[in-house]
């Protein structure tokens, strides 16, 4: 049907679907409950390749793009959204940003490891009290007088994978007077004295894949630990998140799109005043809008990984497709869900089928890498060109 989808692109994607239902699906419910982070699987998930699939083969990676990334998180995220999290943690806002941003020391070093599933990435940008607002940020990175160091400290919240992450992509301020344009990014190390890994989320949903804060106490970052310049970290930052969404709106098609088949094969089986649910007319429109919604999502996923695409031979951004995906795919994300725990009635509402657990992994997708507000404010800046 789309002639830009490949043998390639199917051949991972059906390695991701088996892996997933094979693997991921029979466990997800226990961790969801437990909030336990699946370690083995994730580390299988590496094996894999699924843990660097955009990233060369020279730095760990599988080598191919972000249509078969987003094939893949798809998958995963099917059979269980907290593997798809991380997977697309490492992917989009760890490995994305070393290969855009990062020297050849700093991809040997951080981005081998991490692309190949040996260790595992994390992306740090929110605070207590700044999490849209980036420039209110209240961590500091202050060069120490030989030149050779930055002193950390400060606090930064809602990290994902930072109970077992071994590298952080950091953003802090290093000029809090320039706001925005005092951001810098650092890569750091989280076995070094003066990085503490702080309370763990108890969260809503996703909750194995393991939240918390992480705490800088004269952490000590050498200057050839910085990701780019000084000042170029919110650029950094927007520029890694663009493709995040991306991974954020394959992860919530992934939720919808199981969401939907289990209302499917409910409708077909489910009686009711001597009829299948499904011969009423009201579950029909139901699991019509519900299809429609996740085809349209899938679209705008594929519109969002061709501009990206296009944007490596260009250098132009693609912000405007991804916000689109991201926020069309959230949101049809947590409609579907809600639809499917009202086809099920009280069974949907029940822990021994997974509805709810779809249902609350969905929300999240609304509210991290850039809320829906945040999107539709993108969105509206790229059509007017005002701020």
């Amino acid at each position: 049907m789309f002639d830009f989808i490949t043998e390639e692109h199917k051949m991972i994607q059906e390695a991701a679907r088996d892996f997933a239902q094979r693997s991921v699906a029979p466990i997800a419910g226990h961790h969801d409950e437990t909030g336990e982070f699946p370690i083995d699987t994730v580390r299988q998930m590496g094996g894999l390749g699924f843990m660097g699939i955009e990233v060369p083969e020279e730095y760990g990676g599988v080598g191919m793009d972000t249509l078969a990334y987003s094939l893949a998180l798809t998958e995963i995220s099917k059979a269980d959204a907290s593997h798809g999290t991380v997977m697309s943690v490492n992917n989009s806002l760890f490995a994305h940003g070393l290969m855009k941003f990062g020297d050849e020391a700093q991809k040997q070093k951080y981005l081998v490891p991490v692309a190949s599933g040996q260790k595992i990435g994390a992306y740090s940008l929110t605070e207590p009290m700044s999490g849209s607002d980036a420039g209110t940020m209240r961590s500091r990175a202050v060069l120490n007088e030989a030149g050779t160091h930055y002193i950390i400290n400060g606090t930064k919240s809602w990290v994902t994978s930072a109970p077992f992450a071994d590298f952080v992509v950091l953003f802090t301020m290093t000029a809090p007077e320039k706001k925005h344009q005092g951001v810098t990014a650092f890569l750091i190390d989280t076995d070094k004295p003066g990085f503490v890994r702080g309370k763990t989320e108890p969260k809503l949903g996703i909750r194995a894949s393991a939240t918390s804060e992480i705490i800088f106490d004269n952490y000590e970052c050498p200057v050839e630990n910085r990701l780019g310049e000084e000042g170029q970290g919110f650029k950094i930052a927007m520029t890694v998140l663009d493709a995040g969404r991306i991974g954020i709106a394959s992860q919530a098609l992934g939720i919808a799109e199981a969401a939907l088949e289990a209302s499917i094969a409910y409708a077909q089986e489910r009686e009711a005043f001597g009829k299948k649910i499904g011969q009423f007319q009201m579950i029909q429109q139901k699991l019509a809008d519900m299809k429609t919604r996740v085809e349209a999502s899938r679209l705008l996923i594929y519109q969002a990984c061709l501009a990206k695409a296009a944007a490596k031979k260009t250098g132009a951004r693609y912000s405007l497709e991804a916000s689109m995906a991201k926020l069309f795919a959230s949101e049809t994300a947590m409609w579907v869900t809600t639809q499917a725990i009202q086809i099920h009635g009280g069974m949907g509402y029940s822990k021994e089928l997974p509805l709810e657990r779809y249902f609350r992994d969905a929300k999240i997708t609304e509210i991290y890498e850039g809320t829906s507000e945040i999107q539709r404010m993108v969105i509206a800046r790229s059509l007017t060109g005002l701020r």
